[in-house]
């Protein structure tokens, strides 16, 4: 766990490597840093728990024997799916779980699965790792005096089901009422020629019961990222939510409070906690009496609904450009898009 032989990257520091244990604790914790990484359905956020352990892998084996980019794409998928079949396994994973953090423990055995997968373990070993997995993530009972037993599947969850891409950094719920807002918006500017808030008396928001993300005065950028009605406001009042959303001086804007006190939540019985069956409704009633609707069931970037390649990659254009010129930038792109002809994923 402590190695000093440190042969693994860390994002962001150049100069700096560490063990690939560390390495690859410390990019897995970067990844949710800002709430921005992929999730999946029953929820958990996949990538997240596995991307990082084979990159700190990949750079831990010999010059020889280094996996290449097919290689490193199929451990991936072993890791993914391996997520997948746990949380389908999970009557409670089909609502939004009460008793864990799913990555916590899904995520755990997806990594050791991939990590399995990309250093060609044998079978006992895979079981070793597999079981140490296990216990670290939960320390099951059911690991005791028992035989592992195949499951036997015929199809591949990541053929019927699609990874969800989060468009701004915040809680995945947010993303619901973010596009409902937005359509009501474009109604309002249709109806008033332009946004103007002073015209609406109330702002309704008909959301699902969620005592972590139901925030209706979010102080500090972490409370915004996980509040229904700063998210639906910020995208009424701007157009649009990004990263500057969840600036100091985004979050205490005036015009934004004011918009803020106007909010009134509704939970209907039928918009249920489910990632898989809720949704979001903004509507918008005016002083004239007249009342704007908006409604989403199906943001833009769900699994039912994914990305396109070009919103893929003007998302990642954005966030990289924080950090690094743009012909590195383009040289990710071209890397990954062909990574299954890549003779040695170390690269990445």
């Amino acid at each position: 766990l402590y190695s000093s032989v440190a042969v693994s990257s860390v994002y962001g520091k150049p100069g700096v490597k560490l063990s690939p244990t560390l390495a690859a604790f410390t990019n897995g914790v970067a990844t949710h840093s800002m709430d921005f990484d992929d999730t999946w359905h029953p929820a958990t956020h996949p990538s997240g728990a596995i991307l990082p352990a084979l990159l700190a892998a990949s750079q831990m084996l010999p010059p020889n024997t280094k996996p290449n980019g097919l290689d490193f794409l199929l451990a991936f998928n072993v890791g993914l799916e391996v997520q997948g079949r746990l949380m389908h396994f999970s009557t409670e994973a089909h609502d939004i779980p009460k008793r864990f953090h799913p990555p916590s423990v899904v995520g755990t055995l997806g990594s050791a699965a991939a990590t399995a997968k990309l250093l060609s373990l044998s079978s006992a070993q895979c079981c070793h790792a597999l079981g140490i997995a296990a216990s670290l993530a939960g320390a099951p009972m059911a690991n005791a005096a028992t035989q592992a037993k195949p499951l036997h599947h015929y199809e591949f969850l990541l053929e019927k089901q699609d990874i969800a891409f989060k468009r701004f950094p915040a809680h995945l719920g947010m993303h619901w009422v973010v596009d409902a807002a937005l359509s009501v918006r474009n109604l309002f500017i249709n109806y008033a020629g332009s946004f103007s808030p002073s015209l609406i008396r109330a702002i309704m928001l008909k959301i699902p019961v969620s005592k972590y993300i139901n925030r209706p005065f979010p102080s500090s950028e972490h409370q915004a990222r996980h509040s229904f009605q700063f998210n639906a406001c910020a995208a009424l009042l701007d157009g649009e939510v990004g990263l500057g959303s969840f600036s100091e001086s985004s979050i205490h804007r005036q015009e934004l409070r004011e918009l803020l006190d106007k909010v009134v939540v509704e939970h209907p019985e039928d918009n249920v906690a489910n990632f898989d069956k809720m949704y979001g409704e903004v509507a918008l009633l005016l002083h004239s009496g007249d009342v704007l609707t908006g409604k989403c069931d199906t943001f833009y970037g769900h699994w039912r609904k994914p990305l396109s390649k070009e919103s893929l990659l003007k998302k990642f254009r954005s966030n990289a450009s924080h950090v690094l010129p743009e012909e590195k930038i383009e040289a990710i792109i071209t890397l990954v898009d062909n990574l299954e002809n890549l003779s040695d994923s170390s690269q990445l």
